[in-house]
């Protein structure tokens, strides 16, 4: 065996591990956002560890990931838990996203393709169609992805990296706060910012991408709810 295959094949186990907490973390960031996991529910590191089957270790780098999304919230002496949004929380991320998103419009209008353009239309068409199936949880997550593809777009990978974290911390606060069959927006909304976009007119697109975040940020109902204890196994199943 060559020096390389062995190289290779002494980091195949450390890939494989690598993979297999990607889709832990994956597991466990849907079910937040899909309310599998309530706002306030605890989160045991040995009840995780048991349920998917690797170290309390493992389970403390996925838990202190999440946490960096501000999707978990980690307290001394009590462990990890789902973050629950509060309103002046919500008020702060949607004005970062006013602040960035809209900033990025004139760079987008400037580097935007067809392909671009087309690509961004198939994801607001999931997205109504998520909607139109009652797949809530799937338009939220669809709706971030929209807004981070349009971000990067811009060519500015730091503020791109910064949208989609706040667009994760959106998900949640839509997936809590939001109503259920619609996401605080028109239908059409991507199409029609897609549009202004596509014709080059950078103020309309400014605009526009400022009157949807609003409009989201004004259908939240931000009622709090009590703390819940999860039943992990039964969310993890299958």
């Amino acid at each position: 065996m060559s020096d390389e295959q062995a190289a290779m094949k002494r980091r195949a186990p450390e890939s494989d591990g690598d993979a297999r907490h990607e889709s832990i973390y994956r597991a466990v960031s849907d079910a937040i956002v899909e309310q599998r996991l309530k706002p306030g529910a605890r989160l045991r590191e040995d009840a995780l560890s048991e349920v998917f089957g690797i170290s309390r270790t493992g389970i403390r780098k996925i838990l202190q990931r999440l946490a960096l999304e501000q999707l978990v919230t980690l307290t001394p002496r009590r462990g990890a838990s789902v973050t629950r949004p509060t309103a002046e929380e919500a008020r702060d991320v949607f004005n970062a996203r006013q602040l960035v998103e809209c900033g990025l419009m004139a760079d987008v209008a400037k580097r935007m393709t067809a392909v671009d353009a087309d690509a961004l239309r198939t994801l607001a068409h999931r997205e109504r169609q998520a909607l139109r199936e009652g797949q809530q949880s799937v338009a939220i997550r669809l709706s971030a992805d929209f807004h981070v593809h349009l971000a990067r777009l811009s060519g500015n990978a730091t503020l791109a990296d910064f949208v989609e974290r706040l667009c994760s911390r959106s998900s949640l606060i839509l997936a809590v706060y939001g109503h259920r069959g619609h996401l605080g927006c028109e239908s059409h909304d991507h199409d029609d910012l897609i549009n202004y976009l596509e014709a080059g007119k950078t103020e309309r697109a400014t605009a526009f991408m400022s009157r949807h975040l609003k409009a989201i940020e004004a259908s939240l109902s931000m009622v709090e709810e009590e703390e819940s204890v999860p039943d992990l196994r039964q969310i993890f199943a299958g």
